[in-house]
């Protein structure tokens, strides 16, 4: 648990009254043990359903926490609006709240469905807040790890309460980078991304999205390139990277926004000069 003379409440503009740091923790770790983990390695096949591609998988353990999550997140701060990756893709419109200024809260229940459905422990429940486009905290939970990060917007990350300060990687290393896989990119991204293959770059496919921002953070990876920007992936881990010291930027320099439109792929890494690094091998790909 969070210490809540560390974190105590965020404060929000125009809202009834801040939410407590470990009244959060406290819904995503329920979330967790009622809907997730007595699913992990017992799922049964019906339970288990494409989306809008082979790829892109769901199950009753996505459904149901984010429906457990939504309830309790609206109870700790009447008047907030839900983001949630299942629910803005029964209702893409859903999305549109990330544009508005009362508070939203970012949800993706299972980050690593595909890991979950393997029987691995390597996914997480990801959770941010944002108000006007601005991230203002987040929790990012591995249940079959037990490890708990949190951010709050000018009060740095932790995990599991131990503060989070990677530094810049060792000099002369070669840069450690996790990034989207080529197979779910555009021919242009694909290309981008081919400018971290060479010398000086040891990349590979990512994970859960929101383990390798972790790992960003904790400084056992340099950096992440990505190729999509759906909120609900990146909200937590960037905000948590930020507030560890790190940096991110899209392939124009400009840092990545909540609300979309940015120039693709981007990076995040363990600090500004790594990310600027990264940025730089994307553009020689581009």
């Amino acid at each position: 648990m969070i210490d809540d003379s560390v974190y105590g409440t965020v404060p929000l503009r125009g809202t009834a009254r801040d939410v407590q740091v470990s009244a959060v923790e406290d819904a995503v770790r329920k979330a967790a043990a009622d809907e997730i983990m007595p699913r992990h390695r017992r799922l049964a096949a019906h339970e288990i359903a494409e989306k809008s591609a082979p790829h892109d998988l769901v199950t009753i353990a996505d459904r149901r926490a984010e429906a457990h999550l939504t309830a309790a997140l609206t109870a700790l701060l009447p008047g907030s609006a839900v983001v949630g990756e299942e629910a803005v893709h029964a209702d893409p419109a859903r999305y549109e709240a990330l544009h508005g200024d009362a508070p939203v809260w970012i949800v993706d229940p299972v980050d690593g469905t595909r890991q979950f459905i393997r029987g691995e422990d390597g996914f997480c429940t990801l959770v941010a807040l944002a108000q006007g486009g601005e991230l203002v905290a987040s929790w990012t939970y591995a249940p079959a790890l037990d490890e708990m990060a949190i951010a709050v917007r000018g009060r740095g990350a932790v995990l599991d309460g131990a503060p989070l300060r990677p530094g810049p990687p060792a000099p002369a290393a070669p840069l450690r980078v996790a990034m989207s896989h080529p197979d779910y990119t555009t021919p242009e991204q694909k290309h981008a991304l081919l400018g971290l293959r060479g010398e000086g770059v040891e990349a590979r496919p990512c994970g859960a999205a929101g383990l390798e921002y972790l790992a960003v953070a904790r400084g056992t990876l340099d950096a992440v390139a990505f190729s999509w920007e759906l909120a609900w992936d990146h909200a937590a881990g960037l905000l948590l990277v930020t507030e560890a010291g790190g940096a991110h930027a899209t392939l124009t320099g400009e840092p990545y926004r909540v609300t979309g439109g940015n120039a693709l792929p981007f990076t995040a890494a363990r600090d500004r000069a790594t990310a600027e690094r990264v940025r730089e091998r994307l553009l020689a790909g581009a």
